[in-house]
């Protein structure tokens, strides 16, 4: 499929009882999870890099069509510049190859303070990887990337390489009156939103506002390209973030019916395809 839909995470507590059924184990979060949405943007692997069996068993746990994001470590892409950390980039992929069939593009997030004078250093890190055998995308979070000539400079870098570009949808931070972030420990940043592509496939990650309300004019401007992209058979992941996490999972449902109702070709998500619990007998009506 070249839409798939899901969240940052699958291990989240808040949503026991919701999305997941209460009382649901821990060990049975990522079961639960790929029986609602496609893909994960696995943001754990950020923080810590999971053991060769941990990533063996995510892989046993999903369906064949389900796909993993892994982002790459912070301790390779916020240690300053990124070439001297090329060995480590090439052993975490070999590391996500466990995943086989179950990996999708595995993304670099560049810290707010990488800017355009590492252009070069840019350039070295990705020529360092297998962008032939592997999808990889970056995540530019400086300001300054999306000036001129900056730009052009770091779209062409992108587009020689196949590489990917993470489109960062803020907006709804920052568009919105009042401070919805501040239930979250992460801000996120302030950058201009430039929905283009630099490969054949993508990741957008949207930032939504906790009130379902004030995302829909966010929602409405993705339409009409996720509709070309797609008709055009680019492969997009799309993620939905929202500072109050216990909000994701219905955003991304909610966006995913906007989608459909286009109509843009897209099955059913696997969320829809469970079934309810019976609901509980009214002793008073019988």
């Amino acid at each position: 499929m070249s839409f798939q839909l899901g969240c940052a995470i699958w291990a989240y507590k808040g949503w026991l009882g919701d999305f997941y059924p209460k009382g649901s184990p821990a060990g049975q979060l990522l079961k639960l999870y790929c029986d609602r949405f496609s893909t994960v943007e696995c943001n754990a692997t950020f923080y810590s890099i999971p053991s060769p069996e941990t990533v063996a068993k995510w892989g046993e746990t999903v369906p064949d069509d389900f796909r993993f994001c892994p982002k790459f470590p912070k301790i390779i892409t916020h240690q300053g510049v990124l070439k001297p950390h090329i060995n480590e980039a090439l052993d975490f992929i070999q590391l996500m190859q466990i995943l086989g069939q179950n990996l999708g593009p595995l993304f670099v997030q560049l810290p707010p303070s990488y800017g355009p004078s590492n252009l070069n250093d840019l350039a070295q890190f990705l020529k360092g990887l297998p962008t032939d055998l592997v999808k990889i995308a970056v995540e530019l979070r400086h300001p300054d990337w999306f000036k001129p000539p900056f730009h052009s400079n770091v779209t062409g870098l992108l587009k020689s390489l196949k590489v990917g570009q993470v489109l960062l949808d803020s907006r709804p931070m920052y568009e919105v009156e009042g401070d919805p972030q501040k239930h979250s420990q992460r801000r996120k940043p302030r950058v201009p939103l430039i929905p283009q592509l630099t490969a054949d496939f993508s990741i957008v990650r949207f930032i939504s506002h906790p009130q379902q309300k004030e995302n829909e004019r966010f929602m409405e401007d993705w339409l009409l390209p996720l509709e070309e992209w797609t008709k055009a058979e680019r492969e997009i992941y799309f993620f939905m973030h929202c500072p109050v996490e216990e909000h994701s999972p219905d955003h991304a449902k909610f966006f995913y019916d906007k989608l459909r109702a286009i109509p843009l070709d897209l099955p059913s998500l696997p969320w829809e395809n469970i079934a309810k619990p019976p609901a509980q007998l009214d002793l008073f009506s019988l």
